[in-house]
């Protein structure tokens, strides 16, 4: 074992994105389940990993992080992923695309968050899932306008956008938020589903 230890959740959406980068490294590491079902981001002993209490949370190098953004950025820049380009308009551009569902429609589909508006009710819950997914779905397609998918969001190479995309897709269909309007979305889909770190880091495998 290299060290390296992941604490997980397979469905949380910001467990997958680093799931999948440190896939893009080739980093091997080990995975530590957090059962956010069973409350165990809630323990005295996640809690001082996390105080915040959420997944993920990485050892890696050393260090312990904390929030998946913050941990593509370390593993970018010291794995050379190349996740934005360095020219600083289109690195700007292109975080802005990634930060539109990892930022704006994320966290307002989080389950403590859909659980707390909706009471965790049925089709409440599911409602609240489709009528922020679906909108902000379409208006990310609209955005991919803007770039070139030859084949992932941005070029020839999985970039952050990518990484933050295919969660986001895995819970749209999860919830049964409509996309099916998004062209561009889909070959994106098909090129991430088919790259082997996207793959080993499926939640469903």
């Amino acid at each position: 074992m290299s060290g390296v230890v992941l604490w997980d959740y397979p469905k949380s959406s910001a467990s997958y994105r680093v799931r999948i980068a440190l896939n893009l490294a080739g980093i091997e590491y080990e995975i530590k389940t957090v059962d956010l079902l069973a409350k165990d981001h809630k323990t005295a002993e996640h809690l001082a990993r996390n105080p915040q209490g959420f997944v993920p949370v990485l050892d890696i190098d050393g260090h312990r992080l904390t929030q998946s953004l913050a941990i593509l950025e370390y593993l970018d820049a010291t794995r050379g992923l190349g996740l934005l380009p360095t020219d600083p308009v289109q690195r700007a551009r292109q975080t802005a695309l990634a930060h539109a569902i990892a930022v704006d429609l994320h966290p307002v589909c989080n389950l403590s968050v859909a659980g707390y508006a909706t009471k965790g009710e049925e089709p409440a819950r599911t409602n609240w899932m489709r009528h922020f997914i679906a909108p902000r779905m379409a208006a990310f397609e609209d955005m991919l306008k803007d770039f070139t998918q030859a084949p992932f969001c941005c070029g020839n190479t999985p970039g952050l956008a990518d990484i933050v995309l295919m969660p986001q897709i895995y819970n749209a269909r999860r919830w049964g938020a409509d996309y099916s309007g998004c062209s561009r979305i889909a070959s994106v889909e098909q090129a991430c589903s088919a790259h082997p770190a996207f793959i080993a880091a499926h939640p469903d495998r």
